[in-house]
C-alpha cells in the first residue's frame, strides 16, 4: 500500500480513486504523517459466516450420503 501526500491526492484524485475500485488502496498523508486509508468499500466487506444458522439442518450422516452410488460409479462396488 503506498502513501501519498494530501497535496498531490487533490491533483491525482480520480485515478487515485480507480486504482482503489481496483483493489488498490493508498494513505493520504499531511506532512509525512497518514491521515486516512481509502479502499474500495466492496474489498471491505467482511463475509457472513453462519448467516443460515438455524434456517437450514444438515444431517448426521452428511459425509456418507450417496457413498453406495458414488462407489459404483468408480466400480468399488463389494
Amino acid at each position: 500500500m503506498h502513501t501519498i501526500d494530501i497535496e498531490e491526492a487533490e491533483k491525482q484524485l480520480s485515478t487515485l480513486i480507480d486504482n482503489a475500485v481496483n483493489g488498490e488502496a493508498f494513505l493520504i498523508a499531511k506532512n509525512g504523517k497518514p491521515l486516512v486509508k481509502v479502499e474500495a468499500l466492496h474489498a471491505a466487506s467482511p463475509r457472513r459466516i453462519g448467516f443460515l444458522q438455524g434456517d437450514i439442518a444438515v444431517p448426521d450422516d452428511f459425509d456418507r450420503m450417496g457413498e453406495k452410488e458414488i462407489a459404483a460409479m468408480f466400480g468399488a462396488e463389494g
